[in-house]
């Protein structure tokens, strides 16, 4: 009995409503229920139809998607054949250039052989020649060692000294310019004395050097064992020196002797860690030298020597300037007939061209049988030849009236 009919606006109707409103109402109940049917049936077959249309829209636009997934479906089959197609062609290229690739490789790797064999080669060459570059620095090096045992021996080492000196002097100077093992007034024997032009005082040079106290200061491995070197090189140094010395002879020999020393490392450590002992030197006229040093004293000698002959054909040199001044005279007369000769040459030159010119017009008015003289153009060529005037035209016209 509680069971809802239907709702009337916010108010639901049930049937003991309808059984209490009686009959007249229920006739109204009825013909609202049944609109209310109708209108949910209405409402029903609206939302059917529209759920239909909505439906068929569905299905177009599914037919559509259909038709669209289709086409996409063609253009990528179409874009996968473009691809394999591509791929492929991508993948013959690849290999096209990996042939090249892999030729030029080889190729370079060819060439790299070759180079390489190339530059083993040279390098086998250059290894012999480094070879043989040590053999020779064996050899030197015996020929060092044979050289320091020469050094060590005193009488050795004279000769050395002796025989190097000899070969610098002997090189620069004339034989008439120098003297070895010479005798003095004090019967003393220089190793040289070198003779100089103008002056009857000889240049003494002394060969031996002190070498003991050079290689015990070389081989020196203590302070003390150094300073022992030290004090033995000073010593023999000022014996040597005051050696040398009694070679100085008034108005004999040159107030200055020259200590030859046979190298320059010796010559350069003398300097360096001794240089009191070539000031005292020096204070006793007596000049240490090197090879170089004592190649520059003998340039210098020969220079005086060159001078001194010069000086002595003096008179010779002037007889000669003389001669070459009248020669230099001769050859400027001569060259002024010749410019004569030629100037007079010229002018014949120049005849001989006008009277072929005159003989040409001459010809030419013969050619022509013209015998009343030559045209105004030839008279002018002739005046120009000859370097006359031309003759008046009125004047012969008249001449002829």
């Amino acid at each position: 009995m509680g069971a809802i009919l239907f709702t009337l606006g916010d108010f639901p109707i049930t049937v003991l409503h309808a059984a209490s409103a009686g009959g007249g109402l229920a006739i109204v109940l009825l013909a609202m229920l049944l609109v209310v049917v109708f209108r949910q049936s209405r409402e029903r077959g609206l939302e059917a139809l529209a759920q239909l249309e909505r439906q068929a829209r569905t299905e177009e636009q599914v037919d559509v998607l259909l038709r669209t997934q289709m086409e996409l479906f063609g253009r990528l089959q179409g874009v996968g054949d473009v691809l394999s197609s591509k791929q492929s062609e991508l993948a013959k290229a690849v290999a096209e250039r990996l042939d090249n690739v892999t030729q030029r490789v080889g190729e370079n790797l060819t060439t790299g052989a070759q180079a390489t064999a190339e530059q083993l080669s040279k390098l086998e060459a250059r290894l012999a020649v480094i070879d043989a570059a040590q053999q020779n620095i064996g050899s030197l090096s015996e020929q060092v060692t044979s050289l320091t045992s020469i050094l060590s021996n005193k009488q050795a080492r004279g000769a050395f000294g002796q025989g190097q000196m000899e070969a610098i002097v002997k090189d620069a100077l004339p034989s008439k310019a120098y003297s070895f093992q010479a005798t003095l007034s004090t019967r003393a024997r220089p190793d040289c004395l070198v003779h100089l032009p103008g002056d009857p005082r000889g240049l003494v040079i002394d060969a031996k050097f002190p070498l003991e106290a050079f290689e015990e200061l070389r081989r020196a491995e203590s302070p003390e064992a150094e300073h022992r070197a030290a004090q033995r090189m000073r010593a023999d140094m000022i014996t040597h020196i005051q050696a040398v010395k009694q070679y100085l002879i008034p108005e004999e020999t040159q107030e200055v002797a020259l200590l030859f020393v046979p190298s320059e490392s010796l010559h350069a450590e003398l300097h360096e860690r001794f240089g009191d002992i070539v000031q005292r030197a020096q204070r006793a006229c007596v000049l240490i030298v090197s090879p170089s040093l004592l190649l520059l004293s003998i340039q210098v000698v020969q220079g005086l020597m060159r001078d001194a002959a010069m000086r002595e054909q003096a008179h010779v040199i002037q007889r000669e300037v003389r001669m070459l001044i009248e020669d230099v005279g001769r050859l400027a007369d001569r060259t002024n007939n010749l410019k004569r000769h030629i100037a007079m040459t010229d002018k014949d030159l120049r005849e001989i061209e006008t009277s072929a010119e005159k003989i040409a017009l001459r010809g030419q008015r013969i050619d022509r049988m013209d015998f009343d003289g030559p045209s105004p153009q030839g008279q002018a060529l002739v005046a120009q030849a000859t370097g006359e005037a031309l003759p008046n035209p009125i004047s012969r016209n008249e001449a002829a009236e």
